[in-house]
């Protein structure tokens, strides 16, 4: 199959993930475009928010559609994947890289570790993310953006 057919087909298999996850709801998000703070839950001691964001992520909004930028505890998880752990091991899934962001802790140390860009399907329900860590395995958790507050 060639690439473009499988990056269509992983694309179509996401949005149906996305449409499952929300209860069959459009992906359509009810606040105009902008920045905000939002509560992010993962339910996961293996993938979770850095203890300095307070749960916290910065959710974008724009041209209709919406990411929530995320900043783990380490440099653990290399990859992630908007979807199920079964979807992201196939040939051709579409991976987000990490980001490289710097933290600061409450005795002054720094440190850098890994932020992802989420695109979020809706907001206050739970949606599938795959993560591959520095193991080689795909796991599966659930992630719920939730509360937004325009940013200041």
């Amino acid at each position: 199959m060639g690439k473009r057919v499988a990056a269509l087909l992983s694309l179509l298999a996401l949005c149906c993930v996305f449409l499952a996850a929300c209860g069959g709801k459009s992906s359509e998000p009810v606040l105009p475009d902008g920045v905000y703070t939002v509560d992010v839950t993962t339910g996961s001691s293996m993938f979770h928010i850095n203890d300095t964001c307070d749960g916290k992520g910065t959710l974008t909004v724009r041209d209709g559609q919406m990411t929530v930028h995320i900043t783990l505890a380490s440099k653990n998880i290399v990859n992630l994947f908007p979807g199920t752990a079964e979807d992201a091991a196939k040939e051709g899934a579409a991976l987000i890289e990490p980001t490289v962001d710097t933290v600061t802790y409450p005795d002054g140390m720094s440190d850098e570790v890994y932020g992802f860009d989420v695109p979020v399907p809706c907001l206050d329900q739970e949606f599938p993310v795959a993560i591959i860590g520095t193991h080689g395995n795909w796991y599966e958790h659930m992630v719920t953006v939730s509360h937004p507050e325009p940013a200041e």
